[in-house]
């Protein structure tokens, strides 16, 4: 049984041209489609909405807020220098929340706001699940929406740096992974920008007061670097120490480079901003109308910058760094004591923030092993500030980068796309 159920895995995901349905050698992509209502698609994109508009909200307060404000909300000392430029009419070109649906309805447990993966997965192969599975795909239309929101911001970033005519675009990432290769490729197809190339991290030449160059020495208009986190780029050093990731940021605050996404986008990045939010919220500050108060109340988690309310309360929270992905650095708590981990710790560097845990739901899904039961984690894309492709991942209680991608639809009259 099992093994026909891999042989029709295999034959479909043969199918879908450079997609990574195998990561690590292990299952990635499942040959199954999990079942939503219209009210649950209903749900998800008003949540987003809502969520969105009040980060918006307080990311232009943060903006205007003290070194001393943006060091305790968890920013590296290197970026402050960078964090106030805003050179886009949005605050993020792609974000993505993670939702979980709990008993009290979808709430919210961080939003990468700078470099989302999952983007593929959800405007491209999760169509191709649900045609597969007679199905209507939530998402149909919305890599349409993505191109156009791409070009609209390259647009827009290249005027803001004196670019008038046609620029020229490089979406850039580390070859050597598969994944952030193959996001960023996708992304600049998606975009249909005349001229753009994918040019490697390792081949973009910074000439610190000058520009950005390839490899064959044309200057750069606008780099993508989507799938590189800013924080990473601040640290980035050459062999011989120079300091490359600072000198590029500098030539984009000097508008001798335009970047995507932008810095707005690591400013609302950091998950103290959620404790920023909830600290504000808790004490009915005026910044949030009475409608705001109620989007944070339905959809965010107490999350604060010490564990002192969960020790007081005996409630279990999860500690996580304000910068991290996949699980990495996250630990689930109670009393101070630690429950279950991640045994990565990348992020252990990072300010820490701590948010009340809430169960993950589980649902039987089919793998090349048979049925199993997984945990349900729902991310939701904000693209130029409205609500897009979103989707599912199932795995750990912890959500980490061996889950697997569920493909999920809607289940249509004989209608599916």
């Amino acid at each position: 049984m099992a093994d026909n159920h891999t042989a029709k895995r295999d034959e479909f995901y043969e199918t879908i041209s450079t997609f990574w349905d195998r990561l690590y050698g292990m299952e990635y992509a499942l040959y199954d489609c999990l079942e939503l209502s219209d009210t649950d698609v209903a749900d998800i994109r008003t949540a987003t909405k809502e969520a969105y508009n009040v980060y918006k909200k307080m990311v232009r307060l943060i903006r205007q807020a003290s070194d001393e404000t943006l060091i305790d909300l968890g920013f590296p000392g290197k970026a402050l220098e960078f964090l106030r430029m805003q050179l886009l009419p949005y605050e993020t070109v792609i974000g993505r929340f993670d939702f979980v649906q709990t008993k009290d309805g979808l709430k919210i447990l961080e939003f990468n706001a700078d470099t989302p993966t999952f983007i593929r997965e959800l405007f491209d192969v999760n169509g191709h699940v649900c045609q597969e599975f007679r199905m209507t795909n939530p998402n149909a239309g919305e890599d349409d929406y993505l191109g156009k929101s791409i070009r609209n911001s390259v647009f827009h970033c290249a005027r803001q740096i004196g670019v008038t005519d046609h620029p020229y675009v490089v979406f850039t990432a580390h070859e050597e992974d598969v994944e952030d290769r193959e996001t960023m490729m996708y992304l600049m197809n998606v975009s249909q920008i005349k001229g753009a190339r994918f040019v490697p991290l390792s081949m973009l030449q910074v000439v610190a007061g000058d520009g950005v160059y390839d490899s064959e020495g044309m200057r750069i208009d606008v780099v993508y670097r989507h799938t590189y986190p800013l924080e990473a780029l601040l640290e980035d050093v050459t062999d011989d120490e120079y300091p490359i990731g600072i000198e590029f940021m500098r030539l984009v605050e000097r508008r001798k480079v335009g970047m995507l996404n932008p810095v707005s986008a690591f400013l609302m990045q950091s998950k103290a901003v959620m404790a920023a939010i909830w600290g504000m919220h808790e004490q009915r500050h005026p910044l949030f109308t009475e409608e705001e108060h109620k989007v944070i109340s339905r959809y965010f988690l107490p999350t604060y910058l010490d564990e002192e309310p969960f020790l007081a309360s005996g409630v279990t929270y999860v500690s996580k760094p304000a910068f991290g992905r996949e699980g990495d650095t996250v630990e689930v708590r109670r009393q101070g004591e630690t429950l279950f981990q991640q045994k990565a710790k990348s992020y252990a560097q990072y300010v820490k923030v701590f948010q009340q845990y809430v169960d993950l739901p589980s649902a039987d899904v089919q793998t090349e092993i048979g049925t199993v039961q997984a945990h349900l984690l729902i991310g939701s894309f904000v693209v130029n500030e409205k609500p897009s492709a979103f989707g599912i991942r199932a795995g750990a209680q912890i959500t980490d980068n061996l889950s697997y991608f569920l493909p999920c639809g809607v289940k249509g009259a004989n209608e599916w796309t």
